[in-house]
């Protein structure tokens, strides 16, 4: 397992992460993002889809699970499986068809749904530290295979 720590400290920074991230991602690639309430999980999420080439606003599919987007390099599958109440209603979305597609997925709230993530992905975990600043992020990057 090979971990990276990144430190930003605006949103910019985060969001310019992200689109990094997008820019070198790989079709099949799969991201799960964990961070409390309000640490910059959407503000990273747009900075991917920019990476990806995508252009439409991108938000939290909280009430929708999941969100497609095609317009980019390649497909986007936005994840926010924070309402999920059964890992069955995943079954019901098809999670697999994303998860193991030809696009990148990303999956905020993904400790909810560990026992269906694939082996290889990259974790992602966001942190504030208010010592460090009201726009501090510590962000790691873990790779599984």
């Amino acid at each position: 397992m090979k971990e990276t720590m990144i430190e930003t400290f605006s949103p910019e920074e985060t969001h310019a992460l992200g689109k990094k991230i997008g820019q070198q991602a790989k079709p099949g690639d799969v991201y799960t993002l964990i961070g409390d309430l309000g640490v910059g999980k959407t503000v990273f999420t747009q900075g991917i889809a920019e990476g990806l080439g995508i252009r439409e606003p991108i938000c939290s599919p909280t009430f929708t699970i999941v969100q497609v987007y095609e317009e980019g390099r390649m497909p986007f599958y936005h994840f926010d499986v924070y309402r999920i109440g059964d890992i069955e209603e995943m079954d019901e979305i098809g999670y697999e068809d994303y998860f193991y597609g030809n696009g990148l997925c990303m999956i905020e709230w993904a400790n909810l749904i560990e026992e269906i993530l694939p082996e290889k992905r990259h974790d992602i975990s966001i942190e504030k530290d208010l010592e460090k600043g009201f726009d501090y992020r510590k962000i790691t990057i873990r790779e599984l295979d």
